[in-house]
């Protein structure tokens, strides 16, 4: 994950990352096809998880045309290869008690290349983008630049017909707020708009930095709460 001085026309837009070289541990909870009534934790794999702090890593989905194209997404499969790249990551994952999906389409197929048997959660999913939905942001921007202009200044505005940045960075925070109790290890696959709603939102930073926020697919950003808040986490160095 990398922080960049301003927005660069592109909402999903980023280079892949390296898979890491670590041990991975799996557990089968339920398939990503079905919603599951329950996500829980592990103990005798990890001992007493009453005791254990939360641990959140949220995995942002692989490429899909729209990313590539600089659009809004639609709910759109990966593109061709990006599976293989996910299986290659899924190697790398560390251990974990919970898994759990957005419900969106590239997100499913992501986690099934992870190897995470994850539970659907509809609040992980993506930004509503209501009619900008499947459009290149050129071409908005084209036709309706006062629109775009609103959307990237103001996080009240919603001149799409779909959901503001408010109140997707309100989603995120409850959501966020409801797994600060958990115990053990999560792993989220969800949207870069929802990972960077998460960072905003645990730094209680100003709702314009949520521009300035590069989230590459398959990359993954990492959360520790002393189950009073959460902290971003920097990952250790690989070297």
């Amino acid at each position: 994950m990398r922080y960049r001085s301003q927005w660069r026309d592109r909402p999903d837009l980023h280079r892949l990352p390296i898979p890491s070289k670590e041990l991975h541990y799996r557990r089968d909870n339920t398939t990503v096809n079905g919603i599951a009534s329950d996500c829980t934790t592990e103990s005798d794999s990890f001992g007493d998880t009453n005791s254990m702090p939360a641990r959140l890593t949220l995995i942002c989905h692989g490429a899909t045309a729209a990313t590539r194209a600089s659009a809004f997404p639609l709910d759109e499969p990966l593109e061709d290869g990006v599976e293989e790249q996910a299986r290659a990551l899924g190697l790398s994952l560390r251990r974990w008690n919970c898994a759990v999906t957005s419900p969106a389409l590239r997100a499913r197929q992501t986690a099934e290349a992870l190897s995470l048997n994850a539970v659907l959660d509809p609040a992980l999913r993506d930004c509503d983008h209501g009619r900008w939905s499947g459009r290149k942001l050129a071409d908005v921007q084209s036709e309706h630049p006062a629109d775009i202009a609103a959307w990237f200044s103001d996080p009240e505005a919603a001149t799409h017909g779909g959901e503001s940045l408010r109140a997707l960075m309100l989603r995120v925070s409850d959501w966020m707020a409801d797994r600060m109790h958990d115990d053990g290890h999560t792993i989220a696959v969800t949207h870069a708009a929802v990972i960077r709603a998460a960072v905003v939102g645990v730094l209680a930073a100003p709702p314009e930095s949520f521009w300035r926020i590069d989230v590459e697919p398959l990359s993954l950003t990492e959360f520790h709460s002393d189950k009073r808040r959460w902290a971003l986490r920097v990952p250790e160095s690989r070297r």
